[in-house]
């Protein structure tokens, strides 16, 4: 009996020692994103949104200032490419079931190919191909994935590299 309890006592200074170490590093990591979120998004558009009208790859018309008048729009910047974009993608599905969602996919080919991915990949959000990069500069757009939250017209939120379930809900929630 004697060696069990000594045996439990390392073990459990250890899982201690553990824990604190993971809840360092998991604060470390979210200050350096946030960080690096605000630094990325210095140069990217703030108060009045840009005027975006165009057609989504299912030929429907868009207006991202006139849509979002009603409830804020989520504005998700991705490309099929993209790596960060396969852990941020689903959760603009999802979130899309909910809140008004419009994606713009840049640099990933044609109409039909960005179509094939959404269908392979079961995602239904609406996508505007932007086959030109004439959007991406327009909202001088650099970083795949970028989160755009936008408000009776305005940007109210700018989130860089991967965002979760939560995160995005609670930008939506304070725009």
């Amino acid at each position: 009996m004697g060696t069990n309890s000594t045996d439990k006592k390392p073990r459990s200074s250890r899982l201690k020692k553990w824990s604190k170490e993971l809840v360092s590093i998991v604060i470390l990591m979210t200050l350096v994103s946030i960080a690096l979120d605000w630094y990325r998004s210095t140069s990217m558009p703030s108060g009045e949104a840009p005027s975006l009208k165009a057609m989504t790859t299912q030929g429907l018309p868009v207006d991202i200032i006139q849509q979002s008048q009603e409830k804020p729009v989520v504005l998700y910047f991705w490309a099929t490419w993209c790596g960060a974009c396969k852990f941020v993608s689903p959760t603009i599905n999802w979130f899309a079931s909910d809140h008004q969602v419009l994606s713009i996919a840049l640099s990933s080919g044609t109409n039909e190919r960005v179509q094939q991915y959404m269908t392979a990949k079961e995602y239904d959000f609406p996508v505007i191909n932007d086959t030109t990069g004439l959007i991406s500069r327009q909202w001088n757009i650099s970083v795949t994935p970028t989160v755009v939250i936008i408000n009776k017209g305005q940007i109210e939120s700018i989130s860089t590299g991967i965002i979760t379930p939560i995160g995005l809900w609670l930008r939506i929630l304070f725009a």
